[in-house]
């Protein structure tokens, strides 16, 4: 006969808030960020800040509240700090999106 299992919230919480899993969503995010800074574009001539957009990826791990319980758990963040950032992503009417952050979440996120 099989042993009855019973889940301790207060259990996967502590293991959801421990150093192990903030250690994972941070090696997650440096993943992603290294893949997003080998797929960067980089200005060509006459770009007055060549490779500044590479340059700018960071990854962290910050505590959000997630989830219905809106408990505060260890989150992969990955961002760049240029401005046009968003532009570069998204795209504008002059320049074709990149969707390098998005490329990158996809191949890196494993």
């Amino acid at each position: 006969m099989a042993a009855k299992f019973k889940m301790s919230t207060r259990g996967v919480g502590q293991m959801l808030n421990s150093p192990m899993i903030a250690g994972e969503m941070l090696r997650r995010a440096q993943l992603i960020e290294s893949v997003a800074v080998s797929i960067s574009p980089v200005g060509g001539r006459g770009d007055p800040h060549p490779g500044q957009y590479k340059r700018s990826w960071y990854a962290k791990v910050e505590r959000k509240a997630v989830g219905r319980s809106r408990k505060k758990r260890p989150v992969g963040v990955v961002g760049n700090s240029a401005y046009w950032a968003r532009w570069v992503e998204y795209g504008t009417d002059k320049v074709p999106a990149h969707h390098v952050l998005l490329r990158a979440a996809q191949v890196g996120g494993r």
